[in-house]
């Protein structure tokens, strides 16, 4: 079992198997805190992630659902330690909604991340400098820092695992052809073009693959999208983001089968990853 998939994934998985377990006992809600002598609500807010579990209460329902396996046990209460670790993330919390810094969350814990991106660069791929030019011509001067500083820790922290997430973005051919950054210094796109590609090359985990504009209208036309997988049986999680609307779905809900339909399209339609390395130093080239 992993265990640098920080403290929001390891509450899922410790949630999520409490949940299973709970259901394979053929035990409601209610039964089990009327036994434990809880209120209802207690168990409510442990398993929807209201309120931490403490050894005493993960025990208690250890024995209560029959739970004797050590090697089942050791790893429930691995969970609930990591769990209850901090966050680096809530260094932000002054900065970021909750709501992104819950996603942030998530993707610092996933196994696989898959991402469309139709007019930016992915945010893991981004260097300093597209980065904060990108972000000077969204929010006020005075957010610029703390938005590039979380982007780029959010990189750092994926490689910093021991075994980093295979990561997929494809993205319109759009994302490659705007030069960002072109009154501040030209040469900010054209190094992250081959910033993009250089990591292409050394990362075998990352793959980059480009929607060319002859491939006319396809389904990332209605905006960006992320998609998390994760080890553990956690359930897939669908990400969306318009700029004014944050929202997450996870588990089977249909939009989550959806948007990976949506993306087995895009890869469908994409330039292979060579092509799209050579068009990224291409696109590069001409604009240096």
């Amino acid at each position: 079992m992993a265990v640098d998939q920080g403290p929001v994934v390891q509450s899922a998985m410790l949630r999520s198997d409490l949940v299973r377990i709970r259901r394979e006992r053929s035990l409601t809600q209610e039964q089990v805190a009327e036994q434990l002598e809880w209120s209802p609500s207690k168990l409510i807010r442990v398993e929807g992630g209201r309120s931490s579990i403490t050894k005493v209460d993960l025990d208690a329902l250890l024995a209560l659902y029959g739970v004797t396996s050590e090697s089942q046990r050791e790893r429930l209460h691995a969970l609930n330690r990591g769990a209850r670790a901090r966050a680096w993330w809530n260094e932000f919390k002054s900065e970021s909604p909750p709501t992104y810094l819950n996603y942030v969350g998530y993707e610092a814990g996933a196994a696989f991340i898959r991402q469309f991106q139709p007019s930016v660069v992915p945010g893991l791929l981004q260097t300093r400098e597209y980065s904060e030019a990108q972000t000077a011509a969204l929010v006020s001067e005075a957010k610029v820092g703390a938005a590039v500083n979380l982007r780029m820790r959010r990189q750092e922290e994926l490689a910093k695992r021991s075994t980093p997430p295979r990561r997929y973005f494809v993205v319109d051919e759009a994302v490659i052809r705007r030069h960002v950054g072109k009154n501040r210094d030209p040469a900010i796109m054209p190094a992250q073009l081959r910033h993009i590609a250089d990591m292409t090359e050394q990362d075998d985990r990352l793959t980059f693959r480009i929607v060319p504009f002859e491939a006319g209208e396809h389904p990332g036309l209605t905006g960006a999208f992320t998609l998390l997988e994760f080890d553990g049986g956690l359930s897939n999680m669908l990400y969306l983001d318009t700029g004014r609307e944050i929202s997450m779905v996870m588990g089977d809900d249909p939009e989550v089968g959806r948007f990976a339909a949506d993306f087995e399209t895009l890869l469908e339609v994409a330039l292979s990853a060579e092509e799209s390395r050579e068009l990224l130093l291409s696109a590069a080239e001409e604009m240096s």
